[in-house]
């Protein structure tokens, strides 16, 4: 069985928020959420300071603590891996945003589709795009899985211009992350929380 998921590779990330701006333009979220995003920080002292880059997004978690917990069955886990929420299912309670570590659940709040971002009013873009969302409930990153359905490569991996991010099966031993994940060192984020994610990230 697939177990779709995503290797980030951090020694080639350059921090460019391509990622969060194709996420933005694909799933056409609404204001002040961001289902990909890239942390930032800078370390070292001059002249040897940096920045490091962090990009996170949902873990689509092997054990997903977001999913026992919906009562209505709104969050579900398919079964290539791919963690998603039915919005007509969703009565917006939030308890899979409470039991997400990650902090990567999303609540639509009342009025907010209303609101563009542009001298509030809404672009002919953002009234199409808003029409996937409805008011009062949870949302998240879903990997682009009506994008993977068509073969396709989630948004954020196909726009990376340095291909920092690879997408594939996980369970399959010579798929392209599988590989990376064999040959070089990583981490997930949180282990202790025992989600067992499928973003996995190669150390710079």
């Amino acid at each position: 069985m697939a177990r779709l998921g995503m290797v980030i590779d951090l020694k080639v990330c350059v921090g460019c928020h391509a990622c969060t701006a194709a996420c933005k333009a694909t799933n056409g979220t609404p204001p002040d959420i961001y289902f990909a995003r890239v942390h930032e920080r800078e370390v070292g002292v001059f002249p040897n300071a940096r920045r490091e880059f962090l990009p996170v997004l949902c873990n689509h978690c092997e054990d997903p603590p977001c999913v026992p917990v919906c009562p209505t069955g709104a969050s579900y886990k398919r079964e290539d891996g791919i963690v998603a929420v039915k919005s007509d299912l969703c009565i917006g309670c939030r308890s899979c945003a409470t039991s997400c570590p990650y902090e990567h659940r999303h609540y639509v709040k009342p009025g907010i589709l209303e609101t563009g971002y542009f001298n509030g009013e809404l672009t002919l873009y953002e009234k199409a795009k808003y029409n996937r969302w409805d008011s009062g409930t949870v949302i998240k990153c879903d990997f682009c899985m009506d994008r993977v359905d068509q073969g396709l490569q989630p948004a954020c991996v196909e726009t990376c211009p340095a291909e920092a991010r690879i997408f594939g099966d996980l369970a399959d031993p010579e798929s392209a992350p599988s590989k990376l994940l064999s040959e070089r060192e990583s981490f997930t984020l949180l282990p202790d929380a025992g989600t067992k994610p499928s973003v996995h990230y190669l150390k710079a």
